[in-house]
């Protein structure tokens, strides 16, 4: 199977595209999935993520009446996905493997699942704490560079007990995140630099960072990794805005930026439909200039924007 990175290379110079997918909640078909890929097929995606989402401590009712605490995961599936879309579709997948909610060893079976299914490309994430949780508390790996540790020495052919693999397997290929706006939880953005570089030098072949609305922020955190020894693609994520409410939902979530000229025409939105315009505008603009500054590739959070996202690859691919 061919890796993100050399996918990336096969455009001749021209700036790929990718798109991000979730699993359908629990019960649902894949219809929506489907729908997606092809609505932005056309454009010639080199790969498709496939986000994975971690169980949640809820209480449910049982027949007496008192409440029983149990571990619900509202999307599951993300390996059976991943093989069904590469499957129907012949596109790279990469399927998110995340530290929060799953232990060392649920982390080994989706490992060997995937390779057994031949799927060699992950995206390496620490993920988020639970919405049970006061701080993000572990049950298996604490931070993504931890998390890679355990790829690699899969990679080499090492089981977590030590014990060695009887048949040589290719080895996974992967990415991992990074924050030109600087993580939440860094006290500063030379420690989150530090972090990047860590990640690389460990075995990263390449970095996607979160989204992002401007631009120059993007710019400035690409040179600041170069001054850094950092030398791997950097891959821009950006989304198309699609509600009102996302001028203040997504700074508070994802802890990044909304340009003044963005929100002052948000503020005048009175509709989501007209949000929706304004957020298509904006992030044509995005990936034009990023186009224009030979970004490797593109990479779109397609999460209820699908549509939006088409708009904008028709006119700046």
């Amino acid at each position: 199977m061919i890796n993100v990175i050399e996918k990336i290379q096969s455009t001749g110079g021209k700036t790929a595209f990718s798109f991000e997918l979730l699993p359908p909640l629990k019960g649902n078909s894949l219809d929506g999935v489907y729908y997606t890929i092809d609505t932005l097929r056309e454009f010639d995606p080199k790969y498709i993520n496939i986000t994975t989402h971690r169980s949640e401590l809820v209480y449910r009712k049982k027949p007496d009446g008192s409440s029983e605490l149990i571990a619900h995961r509202n999307r599951p599936g993300t390996v059976a996905i991943a093989a069904a879309i590469q499957h129907k579709y012949n596109i790279p997948v990469v399927p998110h493997i995340i530290c929060s909610g799953f232990t060392k060893e649920e982390t080994e079976y989706a490992l060997i699942d995937l390779q057994i299914l031949g799927i060699n490309n992950l995206l390496l994430l620490r993920g988020d704490k639970g919405k049970h949780e006061e701080v993000y508390t572990p049950v298996g790996h604490r931070y993504a560079t931890d998390l890679q540790g355990q790829v690699n020495r899969f990679n080499q052919g090492f089981f977590l007990d030590g014990t060695e693999m009887n048949v040589a397997m290719q080895p996974f290929s992967y990415g991992m995140a990074c924050y030109p706006e600087k993580h939440s939880e860094a006290p500063d953005l030379e420690s989150d630099l530090k972090y990047a570089k860590m990640k690389v030098d460990a075995g990263a072949d390449y970095l996607v960072t979160q989204m992002f609305f401007d631009n120059q922020k993007y710019y400035d955190f690409v040179e600041k990794c170069r001054e850094a020894g950092i030398h791997v693609p950097i891959i821009p994520g950006i989304k198309p805005i699609t509600l009102m409410s996302q001028l203040t939902v997504l700074p508070k979530i994802f802890h990044t930026h909304i340009p003044d000229e963005l929100a002052e025409a948000l503020r005048v939105c009175k509709t989501d439909e007209e949000a929706v315009e304004v957020g298509v505008e904006w992030c044509i603009r995005q990936a034009k200039d990023l186009i224009a500054h030979g970004v490797p590739s593109i990479h779109f959070y397609s999460l209820m924007a699908t549509e939006s996202v088409k708009r904008v690859a028709q006119a700046a691919y």
